[in-house]
């Protein structure tokens, strides 16, 4: 890959800030930003439904908040630091610098802090922000997307856009006094595809790596994982057709019907998965379960409209506990030690921490089921979620806020150390530091 050394950051206290390892690369600090702001918005989210804590007053009530947050808080965080560390990389071209890390953070916190004070500072300052923000990510990355004459990985282009019009459509609705829910369950869609579009490089290489592994020591026929694009493709129309109905027409059969078509569609896209038994390794079963969630978020929401025997709820929160919480608490623990200068961490937390998440989200979605002891499952699904998060930033922030120890620059990823040639290879995750 093709990277660029971080220039001088300049004069003064920003250059000082953006000298710091904290800032050689862009998800070091968004990937802490995001763990963080994942255990520190649920806390109070609970803390409000517990014990009525007042939550930051914002257009649209508590729920819009929490909602809001999670997916354009969240989310983005954890987006804008891999979009901005993996489209370099996927176009070989430079990497972006310091300047570029400690712009995307200062603008992260400050969409957040006008966010939480729209209550004092009125809708306005909200919007310009979140927007802002949001827009200044294709924004980011698009010369370099668009330049490939293949145009291989416009998908990203195309769903940063798509997320940037639905915080756009959040905060006008905020501003013209309507509810602005509907935008936040578009944007659950639009994040579905986004994690469609990235898992396709991520397990690519993942998954290989294992195979490749698994053909070294034991299996010289193991077959090669290819992510296809037309299952791929399919996946993501069945996304997008179910986010449309369901926005337009929220609630309706159809509705339920494209819900259903899109958890099949996923389904079918694991097909391309079934390579044996490395599918079962500590890595590639993280990004596995990610389809499960999302098929069975969509099925649950599917089956939730034509039935009316419970709400959405249980199906949405697979999608966002579920699915786009493992995704992002996967591609934090991957892609972080990797472009940290890192080797993948092989001890028992990455796993520990994944099998929380996925009980966080199987707890919160069992809460929105009749019958159910609701505010157990709650109380689980939040000490879960916490906890899971909490021990990435543990184990995870002396790696993302300290100079690598490999040699290498800012993204580049782990470079290996040189071994003599009886020595044999060098494999990732057996130096983990």
């Amino acid at each position: 890959m093709l990277t660029a050394a971080p220039g001088p950051a300049g004069d003064g206290v920003r250059g000082r800030v953006a000298a710091h390892p904290l800032f050689a690369c862009s998800l070091r600090p968004m990937f802490i930003a995001a763990a963080a702001f994942a255990a520190l918005g649920l806390a109070l989210w609970s803390a409000f439904l517990a014990w009525g804590l007042a939550v930051p007053a914002v257009p649209g009530g508590p729920v819009a908040w929490h909602a809001h947050e999670m997916v354009f808080g969240f989310g983005l965080a954890a987006v804008s630091g891999f979009v901005a560390t993996s489209v370099p990389e996927f176009t070989a071209t430079p990497a972006f610098g310091p300047r570029a890390a400690l712009g995307i953070t200062a603008g992260w916190l400050a969409t957040r802090a006008a966010f939480w004070a729209s209550g004092l500072l009125g809708p306005w300052p909200a919007a310009l922000f979140g927007i802002g923000f949001a827009a200044s990510l294709p924004a980011l990355v698009a010369r370099r997307l668009l330049a490939d004459p293949e145009r291989r990985h416009s998908g990203f282009l195309w769903g940063l856009i798509a997320m940037t019009a639905t915080v756009a459509g959040y905060h006008v609705d905020a501003l013209r006094g309507a509810d602005p829910l509907r935008w936040a369950h578009a944007g659950i869609g639009v994040m579905m595809i986004l994690i469609v579009v990235a898992m396709s490089r991520v397990s690519m290489r993942i998954v290989n790596d294992a195979l490749d592994e698994r053909r070294a020591l034991a299996d010289p026929d193991a077959p090669e994982y290819r992510a296809r694009p037309p299952r791929r493709n399919l996946a993501i129309f069945a996304i997008a057709l179910n986010t449309v109905v369901e926005f337009v027409v929220p609630g309706s059969p159809v509705g339920a019907w494209t819900a259903l078509a899109a958890a099949a569609a996923i389904l079918n896209l694991l097909n391309d998965w079934h390579v044996g038994r490395v599918l079962w390794g500590r890595l590639p079963s993280m990004l596995y379960a990610v389809y499960w969630l999302m098929a069975l978020g969509h099925a649950a929401i599917g089956v939730a409209l034509m039935t009316g025997s419970f709400g959405t709820s249980a199906g949405r929160h697979l999608l966002t506990v579920g699915a786009m919480g493992l995704s992002i608490y996967a591609v934090l623990c991957i892609a972080g030690r990797i472009h940290g200068g890192r080797p993948l961490d092989p001890r028992a937390w990455v796993p520990l921490g994944a099998a929380l998440v996925v009980v966080a989200a199987l707890a919160r979605a069992g809460a929105g089921i009749p019958g159910l002891p609701a505010t157990t499952l709650m109380h689980l699904a939040v000490t879960a979620w916490i906890a899971a998060f909490g021990l990435y930033l543990w184990r995870m922030l002396p790696v993302l806020a300290t100079p690598r120890t490999d040699g290498g620059h800012g993204c580049e990823e782990w470079i290996a150390p040189r071994t003599p040639p009886e020595a044999g290879p060098v494999r990732e995750g057996s130096r983990a530091s």
